[in-house]
């Protein structure tokens, strides 16, 4: 049986992601108590006809504690139970957002009376153990709805297009590291086109800006060194079986060179047969 446990934030996308789940084939179990989970493994394996593909939803609607959530998991461990962990993130105030638009409350700030911050980041640390073991993290906070259900059908069917999904992202190092990202790409060392009066409202999706940025020739050569790096160890990834990996880019505040140079990047490893998904974190962003 291949076990996938599903989980996630609270408005992170999860019914998105089994709804694409049960469209590849999967039999989908929402909202299992941490406790009950091994008894329902259990279950799926029993008789001739015991389930191929099961995707078990564990979130904080059946688990309360940081302590259960480990527990679960552990005895899956304990047990020589082969399963994967997907977990559906986005940053927290996306999930704000999210909550305010659909005026749903979290199911914490249901229970507790707290406001939606303190909820969220309660989650966190609840579902901190299965964050820590997943082994494919999804961030929503830019995902449509139709992106988000390609990423799943890329993670999980087999002989899709591309064994390894790949994620491209350009960002601001003044707005934090991107916790996903597995190479980091420090593009800083660039001249600015912020401090050009008729690029700094542009970004690195306008060609003028792009223009400038790879106008100079340290820069067509630290992209070129770039390519030579990613050209050479993604295949080594595949060949290692890792399921995703993430290319981060970064610039002072994300919107002028981290993009020039992450959609130059994605450009080049659709040329090696990948079909990587694009995000600009910082795109929009006001100074």
């Amino acid at each position: 049986m291949s076990l996938l446990i599903v989980t996630g934030l609270s408005g992170a996308g999860k019914s998105l992601a089994v709804n694409a789940l049960e469209d590849i084939g999967y039999f989908c179990i929402d909202n299992i108590p941490p406790s009950l989970l091994s008894k329902f493994v259990d279950f799926s394996l029993q008789g001739e006809n015991s389930l191929q593909q099961v995707a078990m939803v564990i979130d904080i609607r059946g688990g309360k504690s940081y302590e259960s959530m480990r527990a679960a998991i552990d005895q899956l461990r304990d047990r020589e139970i082969d399963y994967k962990i997907l977990f559906l993130d986005a940053r927290s105030e996306v999930l704000e957002r999210r909550y305010k638009e659909t005026r749903r409350r979290h199911p914490i700030s249901l229970q507790s009376n707290c406001p939606i911050d303190e909820a969220i980041c309660e989650e966190r640390k609840i579902l901190a153990p299965l964050y820590e073991k997943a082994d494919y993290i999804i961030d929503t906070s830019i995902l449509s709805t139709s992106q988000l259900k390609d990423r799943v059908v890329s993670l999980f069917v087999k002989g899709s297009q591309g064994s390894m999904a790949l994620n491209i992202l350009s960002f601001g190092f003044k707005y934090g590291l991107p916790k996903e990202a597995d190479i980091v790409f420090d593009v800083r060392c660039l001249p600015n086109p912020f401090y050009i009066a008729d690029l700094k409202e542009k970004t690195g999706l306008d060609h003028e800006v792009s223009d400038y940025v790879l106008q100079f020739e340290e820069a067509r050569a630290l992209l070129e060194k770039q390519k030579d790096l990613i050209g050479y160890s993604l295949p080594l990834y595949v060949k290692e079986g890792k399921s995703q990996l993430t290319i981060a880019v970064g610039c002072t505040g994300g919107k002028h060179r981290s993009v020039t140079f992450a959609e130059k990047i994605a450009d080049f490893t659709r040329t090696l047969g990948f079909i990587p998904l694009i995000h600009h974190r910082d795109l929009n962003r006001t100074y």
